[in-house]
C-alpha cells in the first residue's frame, strides 16, 4: 500500500487579470495531439476569447527535433528548450502533450514551480507522480488539469472533480482502452483469433508498432489509478493496480462467453470495499471480464471507450465517446485550457487534488470476484463430485457447471458465486495440479 496525505488548496487569492488582458501559451510536444491542439487554438481563437474573457496567445512550442517539418506552426516559435521556454515571464499555462514519464515530470514540475498552471494529458505521468504534482501545484497556487489523460473526450475527470464532488463514490467501471477494446470486438463480431485481430487493429492505426502497453493492461492502469484516486479521495498509484492484458484471450474463450450470455471486455474496475469488521479499502484492477449482454458496458465496439460509475445518490451513470485519437484528446486538452485561462483572467483556482479520506488500498486477493474456468477433465464416473468438493472446502458455492463430450475428455465450464480472489486463485491452483484435470483452459471474472 501506499501513504497518502491530503492536499489542501492554497488559500492564497488569485485576483485575476480582468476582461480583455492576453494569456500566454507554451505548449511542450508537437505529435499528434500537440499538432490537434495549435489547430483548434487557431481554428476558434475569436469563439475561445470569449469565453475565457481574454485571448490565449501562444508562446512557443518545444520539440525534440528543430529539422523536422511542422505544419501549423511558425518556424520563430519553434524551440528545443523547454526550460527556458516554460520559464519566460509571458507564459502562464504550460500544456504538456509529450508522453512518457521521467522527462515530462521534471519539466512540468519546474513549470509548476515556476508558477505557471500545468495541462497535461499524460496518464501515465499523473499516475506515477500525482502526489507530487499536486503539492508544487498547491505550494504555486496554480491550476493542475488533466482531463485528457483519462478516456479522452470523455468529461469523467471533471464529473469527478466537481460534479459528484457532493456524493459517494461506490463504484467505477470502464473500458478506457480503444486498442483492446477495438481487438476483443473484432474476435468477437468476425471470430478472428486473437493474433489477427492485433494485426488488423494495427493496420488501421487503433495499435502502436509495440502495443504492450495496450493489451497487456498497463495503460488501463494508469487510468484505474487516477480514477480510484479522484473517486475515492485516496493516493492510488499505478503498482497498487492489480493487471492482467488480454493476449491470452483466444476465439474459444470469445464463443463460449457468447453461448453464456457474456462478452468479454478488458474492464478498469475500483471500487470501495468493506471487510467483516467494517473497514474500509479501495480497490483497483484491470483484467479480462466476463460482462453480460444486457448491461451497457457490453454494447460499447469498435474503439470507444466508456465509464460506468455508481454512487450513492446519483445511482449508476455511464459516459460513453471516443477515448483515444488525436481529436477527441486535443478536445479533452483545450477544454482544460480553457479552465485555466479563465483562472488567469477572472481569479480563482480549479478544485485542486484531495486524499483526505486516505483508505488503504487492499491486497487483491481480498477483494470478492467470480470466475469462470473452463478446463478439460478425465471423462469418468464421479469426477465433477470430486473436483465440485476442491471449491466446497474454501466456502467457494457453484452458480453453473456445464459438462461436455470434447474427444477423449470432457469440458467443464464451471461459474462460481462471488467468493475471495484469493480463495478462488488458490482452488484453480489445485484443479491446475489435479491429475483428473487435463487442461485448465481459461480463467476469466465476471463483472
Amino acid at each position: 500500500m501506499t501513504s497518502s496525505t491530503a492536499h489542501p488548496e492554497s488559500t492564497t487569492h488569485n485576483p485575476g487579470r480582468g476582461d480583455g488582458e492576453a494569456v500566454g501559451i507554451a505548449i511542450l510536444g508537437h505529435g499528434t495531439v500537440g499538432s490537434e491542439v495549435l489547430r483548434l487554438m487557431e481554428e476558434h481563437s475569436d469563439s475561445l476569447a470569449h469565453r475565457i474573457g481574454g485571448r490565449m496567445e501562444l508562446r512557443g512550442v518545444a520539440v525534440s527535433d528543430l529539422e523536422k517539418p511542422r505544419l501549423g506552426v511558425s518556424r520563430e516559435l519553434l524551440t528545443d528548450d523547454a526550460m527556458t521556454l516554460i520559464n519566460r515571464d509571458d507564459v502562464d499555462i504550460v500544456v504538456e502533450v509529450i508522453g512518457g514519464i521521467d522527462y515530462p515530470r521534471r519539466v512540468v514540475l519546474a513549470a509548476l514551480k515556476a508558477g505557471k498552471s500545468v495541462v497535461t494529458a499524460n496518464k501515465a505521468l499523473v499516475a506515477a507522480h500525482a502526489d507530487e504534482l499536486a503539492a508544487a501545484a498547491d505550494a504555486a497556487n496554480v491550476d493542475l488539469y488533466f482531463e485528457a489523460a483519462v478516456a479522452a473526450a470523455i468529461p469523467v475527470v471533471g464529473m469527478l472533480r466537481r460534479s459528484l464532488a457532493g456524493d459517494q463514490i461506490e463504484r467505477i467501471s470502464g473500458i478506457v482502452n480503444g486498442t483492446t477494446n477495438f481487438i476483443l470486438d473484432a474476435m468477437e463480431s468476425t471470430g478472428a483469433a486473437y493474433g489477427d485481430a492485433l494485426a488488423e487493429a494495427t493496420r488501421l492505426g487503433y495499435a502502436e508498432a509495440d502495443p504492450t502497453a495496450d493489451v497487456e493492461g498497463h495503460d488501463a492502469a494508469s487510468k484505474a489509478a487516477i480514477l480510484a484516486s479522484l473517486g475515492f479521495h485516496t493516493r492510488v498509484n499505478f503498482n497498487d493496480v492489480h493487471c492482467e492484458g488480454i493476449s491470452k484471450i483466444t476465439a474459444d474463450d470469445i464463443s463460449a462467453a457468447s453461448s453464456a450470455g457474456y462478452v468479454i471486455k478488458l474492464l478498469a474496475i475500483c471500487e470501495r470495499i468493506t471487510d467483516a469488521e467494517g473497514n474500509e479499502a479501495v480497490s483497483a484492477r484491470v483484467h479480462p471480464t466476463l460482462v453480460p449482454k444486457e448491461h451497457p458496458l457490453a454494447s460499447v465496439n469498435e474503439s470507444y471507450n466508456a465509464i460506468f460509475v455508481e454512487a450513492e445518490a446519483a445511482g449508476r451513470l455511464m459516459f460513453y465517446g471516443n477515448g483515444a485519437g488525436g481529436a477527441p484528446t486535443a478536445s479533452a486538452v483545450l477544454g482544460d485550457m480553457v479552465g485555466a485561462a479563465r483562472n488567469k483572467v477572472h481569479g480563482g483556482r480549479a478544485p485542486g487534488e484531495n486524499t483526505y479520506a486516505n483508505l488503504p488500498v487492499a491486497d487483491f486477493g481480498a477483494v470478492h470476484t467470480r470466475y469462470h474456468i473452463d478446463m478439460d477433465v478425465v471423462d469418468r464416473t464421479g469426477v465433477l463430485a470430486e473436483l465440485a468438493a476442491k471449491f466446497a472446502v474454501r466456502g467457494i458455492s457453484l452458480k453453473t457447471v456445464r459438462q461436455e463430450e470434447s474427444g477423449e475428455h470432457s469440458r467443464l465450464i464451471v461459474v462460481t458465486h462471488s467468493a475471495l480472489e484469493s480463495d478462488l486463485s488458490a482452488t484453480v491452483d489445485e484443479l491446475t495440479n489435479s491429475p483428473d484435470v487435463k487442461a485448465v483452459n481459461s480463467v476469466i471474472r465476471l463483472f
